[in-house]
């Protein structure tokens, strides 16, 4: 079975409603559960639940179909997030512009790398499909059946 994993911020924000919607449609057209993450810190927490952030969620978007909702508890944010996507087996990860830009700062500081698309995707092993406020998204995901790019003639 596909899973889509989406990190979301609680109470979710309209960037985080837009990301939400995208993960919905994406595990709907995958025929996937959706897992919805969200991180309470130790540091600050909010003592949300699982009842919660579903409530939250659904007065936020509507009910989502086939959705788990995990809150997890962490020091930091990227890193049980990525702890989430490893134990889960993800196969897709919808995030945030706004949190991809963190993941890529924590990367840069661990490996002098900002592309967090190629780390994620060597070391994850999965699809990070990135959505803006506006409902833009990019992907890392690679298309089998595309060309190979033109070769340079120098």
């Amino acid at each position: 079975m596909t899973l889509v994993v989406v990190p979301v911020r609680f109470p979710p924000s309209s960037h985080s409603a837009a990301t939400l919607r995208e993960a919905a449609r994406i595990a709907e057209e995958r025929d996937a559960d959706l897992t919805i993450l969200h991180v309470d810190l130790y540091q600050r927490s909010g003592g949300v639940s699982r009842s919660d952030l579903k409530r939250a969620v659904e007065e936020r978007i509507g009910r989502i179909d086939r959705a788990r909702y995990v809150v997890r508890r962490g020091f930091l944010v990227e890193e049980t997030i990525l702890e989430e996507i490893v134990a889960e087996g993800a196969d897709v990860v919808v995030i945030g512009s706004k949190q991809a830009g963190r993941w890529r700062r924590m990367v840069q500081k661990l490996l002098s790398d900002p592309d967090i698309d190629s780390f994620l995707r060597g070391e994850l092993d999965c699809a990070v499909i990135t959505v803006d406020a506006d409902g833009e998204t990019t992907t890392n995901e690679v298309d089998d059946d595309a060309a190979p790019p033109p070769e340079d003639d120098d």
